[in-house]
């Protein structure tokens, strides 16, 4: 009997899947289903739907392997669980992008002595303060590698007074440095939920169809873990996405080429190297954390093709690290002449379908959204009298609870208007860029022309910005990549590897970015789901 491996990739704009045959290798059939972020099985279950009606039966499918960028996309746009951290011991004060950075006495020195006793008077007059603010806790104490006591008081201590997750650093990570210690445990606090939810959605929309078999969920450092094993280590899928990047793009034959994945949230980026993909067993970094999670060699930053385009009053057009739904690919989208206004609305707020009307009525703007529909930010502000910084936080806890999405123009957008691309509306994209156009004073070809090639420079910056840590340490490389057009003069790169390119988006925007650049861009046979036969090689490999 034929036996399958199906390989599922989920990222923040598309569910990617493919059936393998397990014999050859070869990809016998693929399917591509927008992401569904309130109820990622409903993307997933049409995702293995439709493999399963070109192709396959499900008693012949004997693995299902699994990558996601989902980790990732939540760093990279500041999402994530609400996390409270206690750092013990006496160490420099450092600060990581959570709700609290709260330091105690105690820790333990490097023979494992106490160093001084832990401050637990302190850490339990903190929670009653805390628990309203965070989702979950991470605990960091001082050389925990060599005795964890302190953190497994604190995690009691903390479980009495609330009940919410706590994570010890000491569980996973290894290695000395407290603040990549901190910032590993901070991750798994901040990615466990989304992780849990995640997995759930994978068993949910197996049992739908049928299937049966052992789900290996890749890790970032290329390999595969079992689903149950994966729920409580959730930093470690950080860089699933770019480890299944690196394997699909290994197999095209280059000995040293840079792979380039394109998507619709983030630009990620990896070597290959003498045709393996390089590991950071050091630990990998994404934006501003700086982690022991053993990884790809790689880097990811908020750049894609559902990046926000937002314009500024000097006539820039600049990329947001933020996703939004664009108007092409938004169903019953209002007129965007009626709405989109660089000065007070460049983005629209839509409620998901399906909430609970018990949600609904304890939220005066899901209520007002319910009532009224589709709603920009600067009315519902009118209306619901939530205003300011006020209704920021608000919609961006909604947004986090998978409540309510935001609309607004993208690059996907101006590759609709230009004739690039047809994937969705394009009189709703067109529409958007008539509005944003006449503002800067430009042709719709014009101003559509100026976002992709914003976008190409932004990709460009990121591959500049992998290869300058490569080279030079990043305090040395930024003054290069950050001034490299300025009154003085201008530095130009050329690459010496030629590019590979994966993603939906790679063949609109990587041409411009190699001619910049120097060099050549290959696409591979399937590049547009290449993340899913990647993650279905190492489910093979494995």
């Amino acid at each position: 009997m034929t036996a399958y491996c199906i390989g599922i990739d989920t990222g923040g704009t598309y569910t990617d899947a493919v059936l393998m045959d397990t014999r050859t290798g070869q990809v016998v059939a693929w399917q591509k289903e927008r992401t569904t972020p309130h109820d990622l099985s409903l993307g997933v279950g049409k995702a293995l739907a439709g493999l399963l009606r070109q192709s396959a039966r499900p008693a012949e499918v004997v693995k299902l392997s699994v990558s996601t960028t989902l980790a990732t996309n939540a760093v990279v746009e500041g999402r994530g669980a609400r996390v409270g951290l206690f750092v013990l011991g006496y160490v420099r004060h450092f600060k990581l992008p959570v709700v609290a950075n709260i330091f105690l006495k105690g820790g333990h020195t490097i023979t494992g002595e106490e160093d001084e006793p832990l401050d637990i008077e302190t850490l339990i007059d903190t929670l009653p303060g805390l628990a309203n603010e965070v989702d979950s806790y991470a605990v960091c104490g001082a050389m925990s590698i060599k005795n964890p006591t302190h953190e497994l008081v604190a995690q009691e201590a903390i479980r009495l007074i609330d009940s919410k997750p706590v994570f010890c650093s000491h569980r996973v990570s290894s290695h000395p440095g407290m603040l990549e210690r901190s910032a590993t445990a901070c991750l798994h606090a901040k990615l466990m939920p989304l992780m849990t939810d995640f997995l759930a959605s994978i068993q949910r929309s197996m049992l739908t169809v049928g299937l049966d078999c052992p789900v290996t969920i890749i890790c970032g450092n290329g390999q595969g873990m079992e689903l149950e094993r994966i729920a409580d280590q959730a930093a470690i899928t950080m860089a699933s996405g770019p480890a299944a990047t690196a394997r699909f793009g290994a197999a095209d034959g280059f000995a040293d080429a840079l792979v380039v994945d394109v998507g619709g949230t983030t630009t990620d980026v990896c070597l290959i190297k003498d045709g393996k993909p390089l590991l950071n067993r050091e630990g990998c970094a994404i934006g501003e954390w700086r982690t022991h999670v053993e990884a790809v060699d790689m880097y990811t930053a908020g750049a894609g093709g559902d990046s926000h385009v937002v314009c500024q009053r000097d006539g820039r057009v600049i990329l947001k690290s933020t996703r939004v739904q664009p108007l092409a690919m938004t169903p019953e989208l209002l007129d965007p002449h009626t709405w989109l206004n660089s000065a007070t609305d460049c983005s629209l707020v839509l409620p998901v379908e399906g909430l609970d009307p018990v949600l609904i009525e304890a939220d005066p703007i899901l209520r007002f959204l319910i009532q009224h529909g589709p709603t920009p930010p600067s009315t519902l502000a009118e209306r619901t009298g939530i205003g300011g910084i006020v209704l920021e936080k608000r919609l961006e806890r909604l947004m986090f609870l998978q409540q309510v999405v935001l609309a607004g123009f993208t690059p996907t957008d101006a590759l609709h208007a230009l004739g690039m691309l047809e994937i969705g509306n394009t009189a709703a994209s067109r529409s958007g860029a008539e509005v944003l156009a006449a503002e800067q004073g430009l042709s719709v070809e014009e101003f559509c022309r100026q976002v992709v090639t914003e976008t190409e420079a932004a990709i460009e910056t990121i591959v500049l910005t992998y290869l300058g840590r490569a080279v030079w340490q990043d305090v040395q490389s930024a003054p290069f990549l950050n001034r490299r057009d300025n009154e003085l003069f201008s530095l130009h790169f050329r690459l010496k590897l030629p590019i590979i390119g994966i993603g939906a988006a790679a063949r609109c925007f990587l041409p411009g970015v190699a001619r910049r650049l120097g060099t050549t861009v290959s696409f591979p046979e399937y590049c547009e789901v290449g993340n899913a036969i990647g993650a279905a090689l190492i489910g093979v490999d494995g």
